[in-house]
């Protein structure tokens, strides 16, 4: 049970996050909350010693600080900063979380880059009707949950939680 939960809970509410964000702009609070609670029931439970949990902490709480910033000088969202900080709790801080933060730099640079070409078309998609949503081609923001999310999706396998699941499969 507690082997499916760590599979299952972060996956599901990254995308549900990324879905959020690309369709209406917002990455619903509840979301980073379920995924603080869970990892918080779930570590002690798949066997994580509680000063490792407390470098999971560290970690979240240096995104969390770095994404404060970024927010207070209006770069980054503040959904994006919650879904940040709270997903990088599954990370800790160890090279999981480097390698997540990576993935995300990469993923949502790419993206930015995609929106804003696709932006720059806006008439023309509009004209031809592409099912493109309105959130992608109108609004002044880029839905960055969705880096978050494929970044999180990619470097999932190499979390401290997720390795502690293989371990209970054995």
């Amino acid at each position: 049970m507690i082997v499916a939960a760590i599979l299952v809970i972060l996956p599901l509410c990254l995308a549900i996050a990324a879905f959020s964000d690309l369709f209406t702009m917002t990455i619903p609070n509840r979301t980073s909350a379920i995924l603080i609670a869970a990892f918080l029931v779930l570590a002690p439970f798949a066997g994580v010693p509680l000063p490792v949990i407390g470098m999971h902490l560290a970690g979240a709480l240096c995104v969390l600080v770095v994404c404060f910033v970024l927010f207070a000088m209006n770069i980054m969202g503040g959904g994006d900063a919650k879904l940040l900080a709270a997903t990088s709790l599954w990370f800790g801080l160890n090279p999981s979380l480097f390698e997540f933060l990576v993935y995300v730099s990469i993923i949502g640079g790419a993206a930015t880059l995609l929106i804003l070409m696709i932006r720059a078309q806006a008439n023309v998609i509009l004209a031809v009707g592409l099912p493109i949503p309105s959130s992608i081609l109108l609004a002044k923001k880029i839905p960055y949950g969705i880096a978050i999310a494929i970044g999180g999706f990619m470097a999932f396998p190499s979390s401290p939680l997720f390795l502690a699941a293989l371990e209970g499969l054995k």
